[in-house]
């Protein structure tokens, strides 16, 4: 199956001296206007700052939310009952911006190839959806979207495995196991896609492993990690189902089918309780905002790889590790250690060369 890859169709070239073949006369001929690009320079910086501010955010606060919406170390809600909200929102996001987009601007040639959605609400070519224009309505065939069941179905269980991890683990070691997946990435796309790794990007999977390795290490004389064996191996798989499902696709279809899967869960899972307490029961204004916060964490995604780039990413994920920690002291009493200062500071490292060390194209 052809992977549908997301590329960013809006970077800024460099010009230079484009010579009018109709040159006005006067003293104006030929000079650049420099106070226009002056303005333009600016609102691009900040549009780069305001989207690094929000990715930061959001990053930061997704594990302190699901921490913070448990009661008595359990979760009153049904989680696939949130996980299902969430995806509804993101599929209702997608389809408000995509229509707002053709309310504004009418189907166009560049308007009718974007859309927010992906895995993380990214921003992905319209034409990957698998729809085809006749006329001002769109069709599609099973042939085209019969691909999506499979990482729908592995998204689904990546996620529940978001909730059920907490058991074992605090926000700030969440926030340096869940960069696991940059491993399982790599690798999968190397055996799958047959993409090449640079040496510095095996070397930072090298140190990544180091760098979580050590921000998990504990002083107790009983265990050697701080993490128990169940929350380290629910960080594994929840990397290799990350890698899995992103090396298959990343397509809005992905959405609809969640759903579905989800529908099935609340059936399996939670049908008693959803029927004698109801659909809602046991939410709160915290449990409203961890999925409000997962649903826009994705749409921050797709602003980054829109206006700025991977080195955004990079301090976003650095800042947000340590802005956890500092958070969960005031809310969770959680101590910060040495190692997990110096464990930070290394899975910081290591993502910035996985970021640089990419092979050229």
């Amino acid at each position: 199956m052809e992977y549908r890859k997301i590329k960013d169709q809006d970077k800024e070239e460099n010009v230079a001296d484009i010579e009018d073949p109709h040159p006005k006369s006067g003293s104006g001929a030929g000079i650049v206007d420099k106070p226009k690009i002056g303005i333009q320079e600016g609102s691009e910086w900040k549009r780069k700052s305001l989207v690094t501010i929000a990715l930061t955010v959001l990053t930061s606060s997704q594990g302190i939310l699901i921490a913070w919406s448990k009661r008595a170390g359990k979760y009153d809600y049904s989680i696939t009952t949130a996980n299902f909200l969430v995806e509804t929102l993101k599929c209702a996001l997608s389809l408000i911006a995509l229509t707002r987009t053709w309310e504004r601007e009418g189907i166009t040639e560049d308007n009718n190839q974007m859309v927010w959605c992906g895995s993380c609400m990214q921003l992905i070519i319209w034409d990957s959806l698998g729809f085809h224009f006749k006329g001002t309505r769109l069709s599609t065939t099973l042939e085209e979207i019969k691909v999506y069941p499979i990482p729908a179905a592995l998204y689904l269980i990546k996620n529940l495995l978001q909730y059920y991890i907490f058991m074992y683990v605090d926000a700030p070691s969440y926030q340096i196991l869940k960069n696991l997946n940059i491993i399982s990435t790599g690798v999968l796309y190397r055996i799958i896609l047959r993409r090449k790794l640079t040496e510095i990007q095996w070397s930072a999977y090298i140190l990544l492993c180091i760098g979580c390795t050590t921000a998990e290490l504990t002083s107790s004389s009983d265990r050697v990690l701080q993490t128990p064996l169940q929350g380290c191996m629910m960080a594994i798989v929840m990397a290799l189902l990350s890698g899995f499902a992103g090396v298959y696709t990343e397509n809005f279809w992905l959405y609809i089918f969640g759903m579905i899967f989800n529908v099935g869960a609340m059936l399996t899972q939670d049908h008693d309780d959803i029927m004698n307490k109801g659909f809602f029961h046991g939410y709160s204004l915290i449990t409203a905002c961890m999925i409000i916060n997962h649903a826009l964490s994705g749409i921050a995604v797709s602003m980054v790889m829109k206006y700025a780039d991977n080195i955004v990413k990079v301090y976003s994920t650095s800042v947000a590790m340590l802005l956890t920690a500092f958070i969960s002291m005031i809310l969770f009493r959680f101590h910060l250690t040495l190692p997990f200062v110096l464990g930070s500071m290394v899975v910081s490292v290591s993502v910035y060369l996985h970021s640089k060390g990419k092979a050229p194209r």
